[in-house]
């Protein structure tokens, strides 16, 4: 047997006992269930959350302390410009009041009122107008101002507003728009990073559980250290795999059943490379970006001994993986910058940012080269990693590594 197949076949043993040990656990259904309970409380606190808001907003208004003949005129005017806004975008609803003897006080009395919540206040002449706003209310100033200009071209044409009927013609693009290259980047910068970020963690404690245990030095005794550490992290991987499948069925089949309305601004998120492309090309960075940290985390945690010094080695990895992924979005929104050469170059942002890319350029003689580029780094990483293991933890710094080693008796 040759010594490429014999590290393949103990690299592959060493993963499918760290998967099986890791799968057929009650502790996996938990992780595997995690964005459930994740999802769970977060939606109670959006909810909350949105109690209040909704609550807030019942009590808000715009007002208008405008004689008793212009008020409907001024509702009027309200409505078709209210027609022009997205529902989450619309300003407070409308009150009229009848001027009394100081409209200034009145105005000024408005923002006291125990009822309701003023937002803005106009007073005065239509042709100059006073409005009074809160400081956080400056856009529902600014709609007061504009209804105030329609109110008064209303009046000028006897009161009604002259209608018009325009036909409208929805385009469809046949190519692939900018603002939807960018935003399909960023949403495959952050689906990167997520997944990252929720499923590398676990490759940190797996070497200092068997340092513990002593299992690691039967495994090092046996088997050369880089396929001890490789193995691990294909195990780990074929975990994350598992949860990625298992969530993407999850999500795929709650995305058929969205509205048409929804469908269609999904479909607005078009990649420069083509769906098809786009996704394999997803799927490809994602490994990459997984291989990468986890190479790394591997290294680092093979260092510590305990749980507590996994603990410390939590925050710089975070730290780390956000530095990457802003790193990545600054440089998907300016595809042509240096700052994007480097992130695409740099080992560790490199798959994030090639995945943005991938939605930014129709090219596809790039990816070829990012990949084999970031897997040569996945080798480094484990042979530093194993190296660093060797030397600082078996103390065994003399022993050479596994391409030197005499060829054992098959």
């Amino acid at each position: 047997m040759s010594p490429f197949r014999r590290m393949l076949r103990q690299t592959m043993t060493i993963a499918r006992r760290d998967f099986i040990a890791t799968v057929f656990t009650p502790i996996f259904l938990l992780f595997l269930f995690a964005p459930v309970i994740m999802g769970s409380f977060g939606a109670i606190g959006g909810l909350g959350a949105a109690s209040v808001s909704d609550g807030a907003q019942d009590k808000a208004r715009i007002i208008a302390i405008v004689p008793a003949g212009t008020a409907p005129v001024i509702q009027r005017g309200d409505a078709r410009l209210r027609a022009m806004f997205r529902r989450d975008e619309t300003p407070p609803a409308l009150m009229t009041v009848t001027p009394g003897r100081d409209p200034a006080a009145q105005a000024r009395a408005a923002f006291d009122a125990k009822n309701i919540d003023a937002a803005a206040v106009l007073y005065g002449p239509l042709d100059a107008p006073q409005i009074l706003y809160g400081s956080r209310d400056v856009r529902a100033a600014d709609y007061l101002a504009t209804l105030a200009q329609v109110t008064l071209a209303t009046e000028r044409l006897g009161g009604t507003l002259p209608a018009s009927n325009p036909t409208k013609i929805r385009m469809t693009r046949t190519g692939t728009s900018i603002g939807g290259q960018h935003q399909s980047a960023f949403f495959a910068v952050f689906g990167i990073f997520f997944l990252t970020l929720f499923l590398s963690g676990q490759v940190v404690g797996t070497m200092a559980e068997e340092r513990n245990n002593k299992v690691i030095e039967v495994l090092a005794a046996a088997v050369p250290l880089e396929s001890v550490f490789f193995g691990k992290l294909i195990g780990m991987f074929g975990v994350a795999v598992l949860f990625v499948a298992f969530w993407g069925t999850v999500v795929g089949q709650i995305t058929s059943l969205l509205p048409a309305g929804a469908a269609a601004a999904i479909g607005d998120l078009t990649p420069a490379v083509g769906g098809p492309a786009f996704m394999l090309l997803f799927a490809a960075y994602f490994s990459m970006a997984y291989l990468l940290l986890g190479s790394v985390f591997l290294g680092v945690g093979a260092q510590a001994s305990t749980m507590r010094e996994i603990q410390m080695l939590s925050l710089p990895i975070t730290i780390l993986q956000v530095g990457m992924f802003g790193l990545s979005s600054a440089a998907v929104s300016r595809p042509d910058s240096w700052l994007a050469t480097f992130a695409e170059i740099f080992p560790l942002s490199s798959p994030f940012a090639m995945a943005g890319h991938a939605a930014n350029s129709p090219e596809l003689w790039p990816h070829f080269a990012a990949l084999a580029w970031q897997a040569l780094w996945v080798t480094i990483f484990i042979a530093v990693g194993a190296r660093l293991f060797r030397r600082g933890v078996l103390q065994s710094g003399s022993a050479r590594p596994f391409w030197r080693r005499r060829r054992s008796s098959d």
